[in-house]
């Protein structure tokens, strides 16, 4: 299929070459041989007159026409895979799809293990795949390579199509046979005490806001991967660790620890649902939409 000269065809490597900045790369992601993407590479360059890629240095740039294009060529892929691949009408009942959803370890605690388990009852077949949050969850979304993103407000980008789920507060858990710790925490006591941290490279919202508003005032003694290992380090220790107020009370109940209130206000956690504006009325993505909603909704 031609459209004025260009094989529609290489849209998909077009894609490739822009996203990956790389012949060898672009090739792989295709399953192409280097040498076919060499090829392709030189027919793009040659329709748009425009090298595309350019090295510079150690490494390969695009040019500014390529820049242009990046966000274009996507949106084009996106928005044909979405007219192609939307199916008339969605039958839970039958429907073997597979959902790729982008959310932290907290949110699938606290939303996405429940909703499963309504979903499944309605849609046995259908699968799922989490993956955590990372620098290119936006791009893989942009690409149609991710149905949902879940995210903190603050983190949400321009362009994408969204709601609110959930919102959450903040308390931190102690170990109450090791530390007298009890109701509720000033700042002054909260700040003295150690504290034990997710990997600061994921930039949790609190902790961006806490070091925003006092910087360099608490004294990190551990910092771990995931939310889910903060109650394992607290348990035995006199240290502190702050949590959303759901996850606080379930590692309370699961691990014997104490709940303790925060005398100070950090905003709210507000969890929001994004996905690629060219989706919007996918059947199948909106009966999917719908059950995270219902399922914030009931969580409260």
């Amino acid at each position: 299929m031609r459209y004025q000269r260009f094989d529609l065809n290489l849209l998909s490597a077009l894609r490739a070459l822009l996203t990956e900045r790389s012949v060898t790369r672009a090739a792989e992601s295709l399953y192409l041989s280097q040498s076919a993407m060499s090829g392709i590479l030189a027919r793009l360059r040659d329709y748009f007159d425009d090298p595309l890629i350019v090295q510079k240095g150690r490494r390969m740039e695009l040019t500014p026409l390529a820049e242009v294009l990046v966000g274009r060529v996507n949106d084009l892929l996106v928005m044909v895979d979405a007219t192609l691949g939307s199916a008339p009408g969605f039958v839970p009942e039958t429907a073997d799809r597979n959902f790729v959803l982008v959310a932290s370890d907290n949110s699938i605690r606290i939303l996405l293990a429940n909703v499963l388990r309504d979903v499944y009852r309605e849609a046995p077949n259908i699968t799922f795949e989490f993956r955590h949050v990372t620098g290119l969850a936006y791009q893989e979304l942009e690409a149609g390579d991710v149905d949902f993103i879940i995210s903190p407000a603050w983190h949400e980008r321009e362009g994408v199509t969204s709601c609110p789920l959930f919102e959450d507060s903040y308390r931190a858990i102690v170990d109450p046979e090791l530390t007298d710790i009890a109701g509720r925490m000033s700042l002054e006591a909260y700040i003295a005490c150690r504290h034990i941290v997710v990997d600061s490279r994921g930039i949790p919202m609190f902790d961006a806001w806490f070091e925003q508003e006092y910087p360099g005032t608490r004294k990190i003694q551990v910092r771990v991967p995931n939310f889910g290992l903060l109650p394992v380090m607290v348990k035995g220790t006199r240290s502190v660790a702050t949590l959303q107020t759901r996850l606080a009370t379930q590692a309370c109940e699961q691990f014997g620890l104490r709940s303790v209130g925060l005398g100070f206000e950090p905003p709210p956690f507000v969890a929001r649902l994004q996905w690629h504006k060219y989706r919007d009325r996918d059947p199948a993505l909106i009966w999917i939409r719908e059950k995270l909603i219902e399922g914030a909704r009931q969580i409260g």
